[in-house]
């Protein structure tokens, strides 16, 4: 089952204001694994970048001047997620830059229902806590000291190991592996236990003589009836 961990990172918070795509990340997962086929793509968005959105991201106009434009990323871009899955945090917000920058260049928007949106499988799972993508790293014990900025690639990376992780784990459904090693472990234990006897589980003589007496000092025991 092939899924594509994607993220943005834009000049601002909503397309119809002006604001653009500044970098793509794409991972590829296959069952929920990353392959390490990746996709990332600067872009230069032919605007400033406010200062508040520089804070966030740490991408100059500077550095993106030389980037190509989105129409010039955008045949790679699709050829890349073809017609897998996406898996988003915070789905609405990336789809609709997407959607805007696709409508931009002559594109066919990318449907809603493709989507797998993070967020709302994390506040499903853990209701009233908290789902950014730092949260759900804490909660998963995901290594985050690499973040010190957000990065489309990179959130794509932690957001992949937290989808794992919201999926049930390496062994979803509690299945153990089924590999040579894990068999031939089980082999090798099964050797090793001594047979031992089965317990006698009736009761002694003894043991029936004493409860006997102990029914002597009931009125009407029902083990008697």
């Amino acid at each position: 089952m092939r899924e594509i961990v994607l993220d943005t990172e834009t000049t601002g918070l909503d397309p119809d204001a002006g604001h653009r795509i500044i970098e793509i990340g794409c991972v590829e997962l296959d069952n929920h694994v990353p392959t390490n086929n990746n996709l990332q793509l600067y872009i230069n968005p032919q605007r400033d970048i406010p200062e508040e959105s520089f804070k966030v991201h740490g991408l100059s106009l500077d550095f993106l001047n030389d980037k190509p434009l989105f129409g010039e990323v955008v045949k790679q871009f699709l050829e890349f997620i073809a017609d897998a899955k996406l898996v988003i945090h915070n789905a609405e917000f990336d789809l609709k830059f997407l959607n805007a920058e696709l409508a931009r260049s002559g594109h066919a928007p990318i449907p809603t229902d493709r989507a797998i949106d993070t967020v709302q499988i994390a506040r499903r799972r853990f209701p009233g806590a908290q789902a950014s993508l730092d949260a759900l790293c804490r909660r998963f014990e995901i290594d985050l000291s690499e973040r010190s900025l957000h990065g489309a690639l990179l959130d794509c990376q932690l957001l992949a190991a937290v989808y794992l992780e919201l999926m049930g784990g390496r062994q979803p459904g509690l299945v153990l592996a089924d590999d040579k090693a894990s068999a031939a472990a089980s082999e090798a234990l099964r050797a090793a236990r001594p047979h031992r006897a089965p317990r006698p589980h009736t009761a002694s003589s003894a043991e029936e003589e004493a409860h006997a007496r102990m029914l002597e000092k009931l009125k009407d025991p029902i083990w008697t009836r």
